[in-house]
């Protein structure tokens, strides 16, 4: 039974912080840069559907789909659990991340609203040139939380 040596366990948690990160701080080139050119990225229609279900191929395409999260003001991906085992080929792998995404926004003025989506992201990794990129990731969204905030900081 192959096991993944710990130096790319971290490399790869390193990876899935870093999707967390420059989603948050709206840093889309960097973020792009985490994905191999052929890239897959599957993504749910909240609020209406919470399985996969539009698929995106490429970073051309996969940028489109994350521009959708400027519609937010703030967004704070958490992530709450991670587990990666080796692929079926050298140099792959494969991750189930557990992430609670928090978008903010204002349903009526004055009135601050975080959308929690309880997100699970099933994916595959390939080391490319000494560094491991997203090869696919599928997001499925357990459930929404709709609560007030009091405020969130600029």
């Amino acid at each position: 039974m192959r096991v993944l040596d710990p130096r790319d366990r971290i490399a790869l948690a390193d990876l899935v912080s870093r999707y967390a990160l420059y989603a948050d701080h709206v840093k889309y080139t960097a973020l792009l840069g985490l994905f191999a050119d052929d890239a897959v990225l599957v993504l749910p229609d909240p609020p209406e559907q919470l399985e996969p279900v539009h698929s995106f191929r490429g970073r051309d395409e996969i940028a489109k789909a994350l521009r959708s999260l400027e519609r937010f003001p703030r967004t704070s991906h958490e992530i709450v659990g991670q587990v990666f085992d080796p692929g079926r080929e050298n140099a792959t792998a494969t991750g189930q991340v557990a992430c609670v995404a928090h978008h903010l926004n204002e349903d009526e003025p004055g009135k601050p609203t975080d959308f929690a989506w309880h997100v699970r992201f099933s994916d595959a990794y390939r080391r490319e040139g000494g560094f491991w990129r997203i090869e696919r990731r599928t997001v499925q969204i357990d459930f929404i939380e709709k609560r007030p905030i009091w405020c969130w900081r600029d």
